[in-house]
């Protein structure tokens, strides 16, 4: 992509403290990533949009692993539908944004889709063949919290995972939910995230005195966890009695930390099949509730614990995995802007992406090009002057590493390496 035709702006000055308090949102503010629209709701702007769709990209392929099939749900939802099971009520859940039709009917916005999956798929398997069935999607949720807060870590309005499984017995959902769990642990390794992502007793759902979240250390998270470092175990402080009896932890050695939520499973058995009558006939002709697991991931809050987690005095400093590009381009002079132009061709036929910072030099410093590169937080930044084309060499430099003077060749075929890493 060129500069000047990829919409991108970047801004010298934070937010201020009242405006925008959390860190990770000043940066993703500051570098062109998100702008903030109201408390709790962001908009994502194009070079934000690619940083999700890598995250997304690298959920999709292992929900896909596991069996899931992506589809899209609607955010309109009927009242009807949530008061089969209670969820409709205030009092059950207090996070619905809720609103009228020209007829008077009573809709809401969809802040979960377990009612919704269950009256679409779930009545369509009829018999014991139709099941397994595990689907999933990407989708704004809304949600009227009490107080949004923390970015984009905490909002009204977010991008979310959410699969949901349905299953003939609690055996085969069991087994299910433990194959979700080690992709959720394969997803975090994969953002970076792995070394600080725990998965965490938390407060159960229907049918398992604890659910599971991951929860990522980091100093502008919500939630306080204990952990036992020795065991690997991660304990919600609001269940941390039951599970210490349950898990038989010593309270001596749990480390209290700071933490993130960034995804979430659910069992909840068959409870709200027989809630909405969602029945299947099992292999001796009986009618029989099915058993349905929920299983969710933060997309846009994923992206606020990156932000939070990987950034320095100069910018952000995205994973590989997850960074908008590889390689930020910059020329210096006549001759490095013209072999700069030459570049960018070859990084493109390489398959090498690539923003190059084709800004007119006389309107915008070489400096100011230089620390864009670095507040992006883009992997690599290769530069080309005439005094480096003089030695017949080129500029790389990761993103916190120093540079090195290479031979095209040299440097393409180490940026197709680290891409392909």
């Amino acid at each position: 992509m060129k500069r000047t035709t990829f919409y991108v702006k970047t801004s010298k000055s934070e937010q201020s403290e009242a405006e925008e308090p959390s860190c990770n949102a000043r940066l993703l503010a500051r570098a062109g990533y998100a702008s903030r629209q109201m408390a709790g709701v962001y908009a994502y702007l194009p070079i934000g949009l690619r940083v999700l769709e890598k995250i997304k990209s690298i959920v999709r392929e292992e929900m896909n692993a596991v069996g899931g099939s992506e589809l899209v749900m609607s955010s309109l939802q009927p009242r009807e539908l949530w008061e089969t099971t209670g969820r409709w009520d205030d009092k059950v859940v207090d996070v619905w944004f809720k609103s009228h039709l020209h007829d008077k009917s009573e809709v809401g916005l969809a802040w979960s889709h377990e009612e919704p999956i269950l009256e679409t798929i779930g009545r369509e398997a009829s018999s014991y063949r139709d099941l397994p069935i595990s689907v999933y999607q990407f989708q704004t949720k809304l949600r009227n919290e009490l107080r949004a807060k923390s970015g984009v870590l905490r909002g009204r309005e977010f991008i979310m995972k959410d699969m949901y499984s349905m299953h003939a017995t609690k055996q085969d959902l069991a087994d299910y939910y433990e194959r979700v769990k080690l992709a959720y642990v394969k997803i975090y390794e994969r953002l970076g995230l792995g070394d600080d992502t725990f998965i965490t007793f938390a407060s159960g759902g229907a049918f398992t005195k604890f659910s599971h979240e991951f929860q990522t250390l980091c100093d502008a998270g919500e939630d306080w966890l204990y952990l036992d470092r020795e065991r690997n175990i991660a304990v919600n402080e609001e269940v941390l009695n039951d599970a210490t009896r349950e898990l038989n932890l010593d309270p001596a050695k749990l480390e209290k930390v700071k933490a993130a939520e960034v995804g979430n499973i659910f069992n909840f058995g068959d409870e709200k099949a027989k809630d909405m009558q969602v029945e299947f006939t099992d292999e001796d002709g009986k009618k029989k509730p099915l058993f349905l697991g929920s299983y969710g991931v933060g997309i846009t809050r994923v992206m606020g614990v990156l932000a939070e987690k990987f950034s320095d005095e100069h910018g952000l400093v995205w994973p590989a995995a997850v960074a908008p590009f590889h390689v930020y381009l910059v020329g210096i002079g006549a001759a490095g802007e013209q072999e700069a132009a030459l570049l960018y061709t070859k990084f493109v036929q390489a398959g090498i992406e690539v923003l190059w910072d084709d800004r007119d030099s006389q309107h915008v410093r070489v400096g100011e090009k230089l620390a864009d590169a670095d507040l992006l937080g883009i992997s690599y930044r290769v530069v080309v002057s005439d005094k480096t084309l003089e030695q017949g060499k080129i500029e790389l430099k990761s993103r916190t590493g120093e540079p090195e003077l290479l031979t095209t060749d040299t440097a393409l075929a180490k940026l197709n390496q680290e891409q392909l890493a």
